[in-house]
């Protein structure tokens, strides 16, 4: 099998619409159809029920589904080494990272790093840690990016620390949490970061929120405590000082070191070895070097 017949059969399995995998390959659906009936025809079976739903694997061809995808897999991982093998870095670099990060820290590193190294391709994916980690471990991210205490064995770099903070339109301090009237906005996330947050609440107040409001993002939650709707507990990446809020720092006595978030990241020994990921490693960290509360 080409390494182009073996990227059709890839895209057909992913989409499982003919349509959809034409515009994908830059085929028409005719040529796209042609192309699928001469690889048919090669490997003597059908490969795919063909019905007004789309596209269904047969037996036959989930066995070449599989091997097409292997077949990829393995011929990025020969060219990813031949890279290696040069002192130019290119090649393409696969990063798995948290969604906060994504969002706020990660894009003015990678324009720094496609500044420097133009000649390389990024393939992002972003989620939940968990996620992250999960991509690490079946191949499809040479290294993660990850918030909290990530269940990593490999390679482990810390880069930053954030200080949490309470964000108001109203309250001004801890104590008025006691008297305050007003819904706690939290954001669906890792059962770890949850799990702190939870812990530092009961080891200074004696009572449950009164009222909580459940979104799916941070930044829904973010903009909903900015609107005055509610306070939420934000961790510092995710403000830049210009919000018109009272930040309060999550402690409650100078020697307290208050609530903080981590940032972690990880791959395994083999991924660092690459060039293009050595390159990613050192503009993270003189990025992580620069931000105000980065701590060793």
């Amino acid at each position: 099998m080409t390494a182009t017949e073996a990227e059709i059969i890839k895209v057909l399995a992913e989409e499982k619409n003919m349509r959809k995998a034409a515009e994908r390959l830059f085929l028409t659906q005719p040529a796209l159809s042609q192309r699928l009936q001469s690889i048919e025809k090669d490997w003597g079976t059908q490969l795919f029920l063909r019905s007004q739903r789309g596209l269904t694997p047969t037996p036959a061809g989930e066995l070449v589904i599989q091997y097409a995808t292997e077949q990829i897999a393995r011929r990025e991982e020969v060219f990813e080494t031949i890279q290696a093998l040069n002192a130019k870095v290119h090649g393409t670099l696969k990063i798995a990272c948290a969604s906060i990060v994504g969002q706020n820290w990660l894009p003015q590193v990678l324009k720094d790093f496609v500044t420097l190294y133009p000649d390389t391709k990024i393939s992002l994916m972003t989620g939940w840690s968990s996620e992250i980690v999960k991509a690490l471990y079946e191949g499809e991210a040479h290294i993660g990016i990850v918030r909290g205490q990530a269940d990593w064995k490999g390679k482990k770099i810390h880069l930053f620390r954030d200080m949490m903070y309470l964000v108001d339109k109203e309250i001004q301090t801890l104590e008025d949490i006691y008297t305050a009237d007003r819904p706690f906005i939290q954001f669906k996330s890792d059962s770890d970061y949850y799990q702190e947050i939870l812990q530092w609440w009961q080891r200074h107040f004696n009572q449950n929120p009164r009222h909580q409001i459940i979104v799916d993002q941070i930044e829904t939650c973010k903009q909903m405590a900015l609107n005055g709707i509610g306070y939420a507990i934000l961790p510092s990446i995710t403000l830049n000082g210009t919000e018109d809020v009272n930040k309060i720092p999550l402690l409650h006595s100078e020697k307290d070191m208050g609530l903080t978030r981590d940032t972690w990241l990880i791959g395994y020994d083999s991924a660092f070895e690459l060039l293009q990921v050595k390159a990613f490693v050192d503009v993270v960290q003189d990025r992580a070097r620069c931000l105000y509360e980065y701590k060793n």
